[in-house]
């Protein structure tokens, strides 16, 4: 075990850098929204700059990830039954697999909002891992479309189904569980599926309300002052911990439930969302123990998201919450330059590129603005037939956006 950070170091780099222009997890190359080096469409609609439009069967919310030519998706049947992987081929929109990954012959409560395969995969390489909650995990190859190992041990009552993604890093595939009678974060070996540590929550919840307990977030991966951490938010409390060993090395409290915002990494802080509590919380990450009277540097409240994760352009953070309403705050201070009411109810989290940035709501509108700090600058409003619960993808200049009913390529004009 002495030896086991140091050998994995060797393999830290490959995933960050030669996967860096792919499209391959929740968030994109890095986790936090963004891509470089591309310019994407700015209008669109049913009939204007779609390249091509994919029916998808099933109730999913996960979004889409890109290996070479292949776009993955995880599926599910509405009864939660099946849960699938699919496959398109990027050139034509063709649906090019179609794998069954777990037959669930009685599957847990899911309530209509949410999905029962709502988790994004995470793609490297020819290596898919998908993740379904508690119903199952597993690795697929994506050149054989073979499913290579699983694992259906990992207990955990989602309550109202699972949300959180899977991440990989190194050698490690790191899965998060925040149910309503289990709380913990577990790393697996990708390659094998075998538990290399697992560690249960330390957090004092102040309550025996399971419901209270529950929660939807996927983890950030850093490294902060040469200290490697793997920062997963929970109910009432954020955790730090060593991503090699699962030490734990800080927890900062803010109250508050149901964290569905991936944190974000930036200027020396990480920045934490949650549903109600201090909702939007920046936290210097070199502590140790309680960080909470001694590392917050300031939290806010207004027109913070539940679900939508945020993006940090410069020096400020761009964000939109479930009801619509648009703000730009700025990272030293928490206060807001702007904030507009765009409408809509949203879900999936905005990406950004070559300085604009893409929304897409729960109705169908889509709406692309400029990453413009001082004020809000509307460059189109766009709409596709059924809404969108997922988050948007990025392939080439290509926009991927799963609706609740298809899968579409936007591309230039």
């Amino acid at each position: 075990m002495r030896l086991f950070p140091y050998a994995m170091l060797a393999s830290l780099l490959v995933p960050l850098s030669a996967h860096a222009e792919s499209w391959n997890q929740f968030r994109g190359p890095q986790g936090n929204g963004q891509v470089s080096d591309v310019s994407l469409p700015v209008t669109w609609s049913e009939t204007e700059n779609i390249a091509w439009k994919t029916e998808i069967s099933g109730k999913a919310w996960s979004s889409p990830v890109v290996t070479g030519n292949q776009i993955w998706m995880t599926n599910a049947t509405e009864d939660g039954k099946r849960l699938s992987a699919i496959c398109v081929d990027a050139k034509s929109g063709k649906i090019l697999h179609d794998v069954t990954v777990f037959d669930v012959a009685e599957p847990a409560f899911c309530i209509p909002y949410n999905s029962y395969a709502s988790p994004t995969p995470v793609v490297e390489g020819n290596r898919l891992w998908v993740h379904f909650g508690s119903a199952g995990t597993a690795c697929i190859d994506t050149k054989e479309a073979k499913v290579l190992w699983t694992r259906q041990d990992l207990p955990c009552d989602h309550l109202r189904s699972a949300g959180s993604s899977p991440v990989v890093f190194g050698d490690l595939l790191f899965l998060t569980f925040d149910g309503a009678d289990y709380q913990y974060v577990a790393a697996l070996n990708k390659e094998t599926g075998d538990t290399v540590w697992k560690k249960d929550r330390m957090i004092e919840y102040g309550t025996d309300n399971g419901d209270l307990k529950k929660s939807y977030s996927t983890p950030t991966i850093f490294q902060h002052k040469g200290r490697w951490q793997l920062v997963s938010p929970a109910s009432v409390a954020t955790e730090s911990y060593d991503p090699f060993t699962g030490e734990l090395l800080w927890t900062v409290y803010h109250a508050g439930f149901n964290a569905a915002a991936r944190p974000l990494y930036s200027h020396g802080k990480v920045f934490i969302n949650l549903q109600r509590g201090l909702c939007l919380l920046a936290v210097r990450p070199d502590g140790s123990g309680d960080v909470t009277k001694t590392h917050i540097v300031w939290d806010t409240k207004k027109s913070t998201p539940t679900r939508p994760s945020q993006l940090i352009i410069g020096d400020h953070l761009y964000m939109v919450n479930d009801k619509g309403i648009a703000s730009c705050v700025e990272l030293e201070t928490g206060k807001a330059t702007w904030t507009e009411r765009m409408g809509g109810p949203h879900s999936g989290s905005p990406i950004c590129a070559d300085g604009r940035i893409y929304f897409v709501a729960e109705d169908g509108k889509m709406r692309v603005i400029a990453a413009d700090p001082k004020e809000f600058r509307l460059l189109a409003e766009n709409e596709l037939a059924t809404g969108c619960m997922a988050s948007p993808a990025v392939i080439d200049d290509n926009l991927l956006i799963r609706t609740k009913t298809h899968l579409y390529r936007i591309e230039h004009p």
